[in-house]
């Protein structure tokens, strides 16, 4: 006998709503992983305080490097070859360049063990690299004196990233997207876990969502004193643009490639879009309020940033400065980005501490995020990420941790 067929449901089975997400700060962690999460299908909110690219963000100055060599941590040379995909998969839907393919010339003076990890790490992963001897690097690369240098590695496949514009267009495509974006002062939530519901904003209003992703930079510390007063600490962090010679373009890109110096601790790009060379030092800076801090550049890192370019650009001695920028970078002890759930909120992550090398990976780290928050499969976050990570053990000592 045959069993009876159950009866029709009169009405469908409502399909459940998508969650609702809260990312607090649109700079490279918190506006990548808020178009992440809308086309994961999410609905978001982007918070931030001044709004995308503002000039206290770490994200806003003009240009950052990206690139793969890193010291022997392979999980940030994965992410940056990831980043680097989706940096061109995005300009190319938005029909604007914000990765300038310029290659990195890493000028070695002496073969030290992050040189010789960081070439064993990109020898491991395959990732494209070319080993250069003086003689090379005079051939390929004249603008360069290679006094006191031994060789070089070029990565022809790394280059530099139009930071503020990047970071402007990701908030962009987040509205085109439908996700919401204000400009609001999102304050340090005081309700009891172990869920977060509400967020409030200054002035009085609040926002409510399910998950809640804290991405707010060097404002972290001041959002959650007790958690990460210890472990991020907010450095000054000095930029200078030298102008090239009129009519002069031996030093744009590509034909100057962007470069670090590992031995110094400065660094540089080529001019791009009229804005002149870039020279900064990767050393860490004083301590700095970014919200109240004064964005005056000191003489003397002037003066260092000058006699550094003057002695490895010879072609640039003389060069006028045109522009500067002051910004910060966000130092964790070891240099390990902060990542990892708040531990009286189970609803809400806390992402940061990109010690001045976090920008590049942006695509690739807000991806593993909005995974992380949605439930699906991504890899496993490092240890030296979590929040139980070391602290500084001295916030008066200035910290010696470079972001190479």
């Amino acid at each position: 006998m045959a069993r009876p067929k159950p009866k029709a449901r009169a009405k469908k089975r409502r399909a459940a709503s998508p969650p609702e997400v809260a990312v607090i700060g649109a700079g490279a962690f918190g506006g990548w992983t808020a178009l992440h999460l809308l086309e994961l299908g999410a609905r978001v909110t982007l918070v931030d305080a001044w709004g995308a690219g503002h000039l206290r963000g770490t994200s806003s100055d003009e240009s950052r490097i990206i690139r793969c060599g890193y010291g022997g941590k392979d999980i940030y040379s994965r992410w940056a070859w990831r980043a680097r995909t989706l940096w061109q998969r995005y300009e190319r839907a938005w029909r604007t360049q914000l990765f300038i393919p310029s290659g990195v010339l890493w000028l070695i003076a002496e073969e030290d063990d992050y040189t010789r990890a960081s070439i064993a790490g990109l020898d491991r992963l395959k990732t494209p690299y070319q080993r250069l001897t003086l003689a090379d690097i005079a051939r390929r690369f004249p603008q360069f004196s290679t006094e006191g240098l031994r060789f070089a590695y070029f990565e022809p496949k790394a280059g530099f990233l139009r930071a503020r514009a990047a970071t402007r267009a990701v908030a962009a495509a987040v509205e085109r997207e439908g996700g919401r974006v204000l400009t609001a002062e999102a304050l340090a939530p005081d309700a009891a876990g172990p869920q977060l519901k509400k967020l409030g904003l200054r002035g009085g209003a609040s926002i409510e969502a399910e998950h809640f992703v804290f991405a707010c930079g060097p404002w972290l510390p001041q959002l959650f004193p007790a958690l990460l007063g210890r472990r991020i600490l907010p450095t000054k962090q000095e930029v200078f643009y030298f102008g090239p010679p009129a009519g002069d373009s031996r030093f744009d890109a590509p034909g100057l490639p962007a470069w670090i110096e590992p031995n110094s601790s400065f660094y540089g790009i080529s001019a791009d879009s009229a804005r002149g060379v870039k020279i900064a030092d990767d050393r860490s800076g004083p301590p700095f309020d970014p919200t109240h801090g004064e964005r005056d550049p000191s003489p003397q890192a002037l003066h260092d940033a000058r006699a550094y370019l003057e002695r490895r650009l010879p072609g640039m001695r003389g060069a006028p400065l045109v522009e500067s920028r002051v910004c910060q970078y966000e130092r964790t002890p070891d240099s390990h980005l902060v990542l990892d759930r708040h531990p009286q909120y189970e609803n809400a992550w806390l992402v940061g501490g990109g010690s001045g090398h976090g920008f590049k990976l942006g695509p690739a780290l807000g991806e593993l995020v909005a995974r992380q928050i949605l439930g699906k499969r991504t890899e496993p976050i490092l240890p030296q990420m979590r929040l139980s990570a070391s602290t500084w053990p001295d916030l008066t000592a200035r910290p010696a941790t470079r972001s190479f």
